[in-house]
């Protein structure tokens, strides 16, 4: 564990010292964000007391994590695959899993910063409220916490079977099919039941819905299914996603070893 800690924060400042790198890491995501909440920012959400803007800010927090171990992971496992990373990887005790460890330590850290600078932007621009007690702080943690473990191990599988770092870029649609359908950007009470079941079946929902349980005020319960946060539903998804992926991920790296 230590020994993927310490990979992951080494790999995480070599990316940060990287100009280019770090702009396209940080400011890509922030600048949508910005642009986004400048366009649509102050319409109001039927119902509540918040603006559009202000709801989405923890959505686009939740699809920060949820693309990031779903999309970019995959692409740095399947190019790690190929360029031998994780053949060495292998070859060392407990190699895998301290591989798994680093990379999810690096994204973690991305998304940190990424987060950092959605806020910043956030409380003045579009007038989302920071958490307003200590509480609402420890959920915005776990949720990030949680969030991002219930996503990297299972990037990890996905880009464990991708023929090649370019194949990643077919999972572009679905995940924006899946952000359509998750109530990230507008509540989900406003899609089909059948649509919300779906939902509620991936990590995304059960991200967005923690966030907005720590960002946004009780109002917005008027607009969430059951007109309540479900934060210990979320838990137990987010975990079992987690626990999933954690067994699942060491086990097929180890079985690609000749690929």
């Amino acid at each position: 564990m230590i020994l993927g800690l310490r990979r992951g924060w080494t790999e995480q400042l070599n990316q940060w010292s990287d100009r280019k790198e770090l702009i396209n890491a940080l400011a890509g995501s922030a600048l949508t964000y910005g642009l986004l909440t400048l366009w649509i920012g102050d319409t109001p959400v039927e119902g509540t007391t918040v603006t559009v803007g202000a709801f989405m800010t923890p959505g686009f927090i939740a699809f920060a994590i949820f693309s990031t171990g779903l999309m970019a992971l995959p692409m740095l496992i399947a190019a790690d695959r190929d360029e031998g990373t994780l053949l060495r990887a292998r070859a060392l005790p407990r190699g895998v899993r301290v591989y798994l460890v680093g990379r999810a330590t690096m994204m973690l850290l991305t998304l940190l910063a990424n987060i950092a600078l959605v806020l910043l932007i956030a409380f003045p621009l579009a007038g989302a409220p920071a958490p307003a007690t200590p509480g609402r702080w420890f959920t915005l943690a776990w949720v990030v916490v949680l969030g991002t473990l219930a996503v990297v191990p299972v990037g990890a599988v996905i880009g464990s079977l991708l023929p090649g770092p370019k194949a990643a870029a077919m999972l572009a649609l679905p995940a924006m099919l899946l952000m359509i359908t998750s109530g990230v950007m507008l509540p989900l009470e406003m899609l089909p039941g059948l649509v919300r079941h779906i939902a509620e079946v991936f990590p995304l929902y059960w991200q967005a819905l923690g966030l907005r349980a720590a960002l946004l005020p009780d109002s917005v319960l008027a607009a969430e299914v059951g007109h309540t946060w479900r934060l210990g539903q979320a838990a137990v998804v987010l975990g079992l996603w987690a626990v999933g992926g954690i067994v699942l991920a060491p086990w097929l790296l180890r079985r690609i070893r000749g690929k």
